[in-house]
C-alpha cells in the first residue's frame, strides 16, 4: 500500500510550498543514494521523489487532498467492472499515474532545479519528477576534503604526510617537491564508497604551507636572509650555505658590505635559484671593538641614508 506523502516528508495537510522543497531537498540530502550508505536508501529516495512529485505539482496535490486521486496520483474512479476496482480506466497518466515531464527549452522542472543545486545532478528527462536511471547506474563516491598544514621546507623539498580522517581512518599523502599554500593534491579511491557498484570518491586535500623565519619563495626562486659575522665580512672567506639540496660552500670577497646578494645557481625549488642576503651581525660587548669604532668615527655617515626612497 502506497504511503501519505505527507507522511513521507514529515508534513502536515496544509504544508506550504516552500515547506514541501524545503522537506524534499532535506530528506534527499539523507537518502540519495550516491550519499547516503543506508540499505534502504534508494527505497526511501523513490518514496520521497514521487511524494515529492504529487505535492509539488498543485493540481495533482489539489486533486489529492480531495480525494480523486490516490496516494501514487491514479484516478480514484468508481467501480466500471470491466475495469477492475481501482484502476485508472481514463489512462494517460504516465507511470504510476505521475506525470512524464519535459527538461527541453521553456519547460519548467522543479526536481531538475533541486536536483542541480543539492548534488550537480543532469537529470534529463524525468518520469514522476525524477530520472530513475541515476540511482540505478554505477556511481562514483562523494570526494572527501580535507586541509593539511606543511613546514615550509617540507613543501620544497617533497614528503610524505599521514593524516587521520574524521571516520578514525589513515590517509597517506605524498607531497611532491615544490607544492604552493592553496594547491589541492588528489588522492584517488579515499573518498566516500560509489553506489551500485561504482569506484570510491577521492581525497582532496588542500595545502597550507607555514612561512619560514629566513627564506621566502618567488616562483621556483627562494631569497635566504645568511647572518655572517662582522670578522668573515671584513676579512672574507668561505662560509656553509644550507640548500634545499643540501650545504654548499660560498665564497664571501674581504669588505663584503650588509646586504650584499649573491646567487646559488639551480639551488631553489626544482631547478629555481637561490639567492643569498649577507645580514651582518656585530657582536656586542666587544671591548676591542668598542675601542676602535670610537678612535675610528665613520666619515659622512648620513650620507649613506640620504637617497633611501629616491
Amino acid at each position: 500500500m502506497a504511503k501519505n506523502p505527507y507522511t513521507l516528508l514529515g508534513l502536515k495537510k496544509g504544508a506550504s510550498d516552500d515547506e514541501i522543497s524545503k522537506a524534499f531537498r532535506k530528506l534527499s540530502k539523507k537518502y540519495h543514494p550516491d550519499v547516503s550508505d543506508a540499505p534502504n536508501a534508494a527505497e526511501r529516495f523513490k518514496e520521497i521523489s514521487a511524494a515529492y512529485s504529487l505535492l509539488s505539482d498543485p493540481d495533482l496535490r489539489r486533486q489529492y487532498d480531495s480525494g480523486r486521486v490516490d496516494e501514487q496520483g491514479n484516478q480514484k474512479a468508481p467501480d466500471f467492472g470491466g475495469f477492475g476496482g481501482g484502476q485508472n480506466p481514463f489512462g494517460g497518466m504516465g507511470g504510476g499515474g505521475f506525470r512524464t515531464r519535459s527538461s527541453g527549452p521553456g519547460a519548467s522542472d522543479d526536481m531538475s532545479d533541486l536536483f542541480s543545486q543539492l548534488f550537480g545532478m543532469n537529470m534529463g528527462a524525468q518520469t514522476g519528477g525524477f530520472d530513475r536511471r541515476a540511482y540505478t547506474q554505477p556511481r562514483k563516491g562523494a570526494d572527501i576534503a580535507y586541509k593539511l598544514k606543511l613546514d615550509f621546507m617540507d613543501a620544497v623539498r617533497g614528503t610524505t604526510k599521514r593524516m587521520i580522517g574524521k571516520d578514525g581512518k589513515t590517509l597517506n599523502v605524498r607531497i611532491p617537491a615544490g607544492v604552493k599554500s592553496g594547491q589541492t593534491l588528489r588522492v584517488k579511491g579515499k573518498g566516500q564508497p560509489g553506489t551500485q557498484g561504482g569506484p570510491r570518491g577521492d581525497a582532496k586535500v588542500e595545502i597550507t604551507v607555514r612561512e619560514h623565519s629566513h627564506l621566502r619563495r618567488d616562483g621556483n626562486d627562494l631569497h635566504m636572509r645568511l647572518p655572517i659575522a662582522l670578522q668573515e665580512a671584513v676579512l672574507g672567506g668561505k662560509v656553509t650555505v644550507p640548500t634545499p639540496s643540501g650545504d654548499v660552500r660560498l665564497t664571501i670577497p674581504a669588505g663584503t658590505a650588509g646586504g650584499t646578494k649573491f646567487r646559488m645557481k639551480g639551488k631553489g625549488v626544482k631547478g629555481g635559484n637561490l639567492y643569498v642576503k649577507a645580514e651582518i651581525e656585530v657582536p656586542k660587548g666587544d671591548a676591542a671593538l668598542t675601542e676602535w669604532a670610537t678612535a675610528h668615527p665613520a666619515t659622512d655617515p648620513e650620507s649613506l641614508r640620504k637617497d633611501l626612497l629616491d
